[in-house]
């Protein structure tokens, strides 16, 4: 810090109180949330048995946390979103290169990836369910339906938009088609797969929550399906709040990834 100058000493200091600012901001906003709708669910302004009340949710999850019932649950949804996001991410890749392979193949298979893609998913739910039965293996599919029409196509135009000036010296220097996309293409696209894989867990826990409201008799969306059929909406918004927790953990960890990314390449 003494090596710094007066106006880098300063811009730092601003910098770390702006972040300060907007960390404490956050939990303000969250707790004035969480007051108004306990206090108003107290003093009857709205009905605490259709919206909850942050205390009634904690209380069910202490519940549910004492008789470890949560822990199926939590472990179903999360084991079905963690292997749809890998299969997701492995397959997308692999199509993504076969495609940058082949400009022949991407353009017969173009039209039907767009199609595919613009198809809403949860049409698809009711199929895979006949086609596998009500089983893990369709919540799985079903989440990875939702992400990887869109990953493929993303990370195929990654690939297609690496500088064509690096692939040219690859072959200039005797190289391959195998030895520009390993040498250039993957690494160049890092980013786009790390940003790839960000919004691709949380489209793959959505389709898992949308298995599961169909086929399952564990998880998170079975837990909400079921609550609001028995009118428990305690157990509905908890389920709602571990979801929301669930993704921003799963998302936070892809972040730590890029992270590691960036100082490692």
């Amino acid at each position: 810090m003494s090596n710094l100058s007066a106006g880098q000493q300063k811009y730092l200091l601003m910098h770390r109180r702006h972040k300060r600012i907007v960390r404490i901001s956050r939990i303000l906003i969250l707790l004035s949330f969480l007051f108004i709708w306990e206090f108003t669910a107290n003093v009857g302004i709205i009905d605490s048995f259709i919206f909850s009340s942050p205390s009634k949710i904690a209380l069910c999850f202490w519940e549910m946390l004492l008789d470890k019932s949560i822990f199926l649950h939590l472990g179903v949804t999360l084991y079905e979103t963690i292997l749809s996001f890998l299969l997701v991410i492995a397959i997308s890749i692999l199509v993504a290169v076969a495609l940058w392979f082949s400009s022949k193949l991407s353009e017969i298979l173009d039209p039907y990836l767009v199609v595919l893609n613009s198809l809403p998913k949860s049409a698809l739910a009711p199929l895979l369910i006949v086609w596998l039965g009500a089983t893990k293996t369709t919540i799985i599919v079903a989440g990875m339906s939702v992400a990887i029409f869109g990953s493929i196509l993303s990370l195929y135009t990654s690939f297609t938009t690496v500088d064509p000036g690096k692939i040219k010296l690859i072959y200039t220097l005797g190289g391959n088609q195998f030895h520009a996309l390993s040498k250039v293409v993957l690494p160049s696209s890092i980013p786009a797969i790390i940003s790839n894989m960000k919004v691709n867990i949380g489209l793959c826990l959505v389709g898992v929550i949308i298995g599961e409201f169909l086929a399952a008799r564990d998880g998170l969306g079975y837990l909400i399906i079921y609550s609001s059929q028995v009118f428990k909406m305690d157990w509905l918004l908890m389920s709602i709040v571990l979801l929301c927790i669930m993704a921003m953990l799963l998302y936070s960890l892809i972040s730590l990834l890029e992270k590691w990314c960036r100082h490692r390449f």
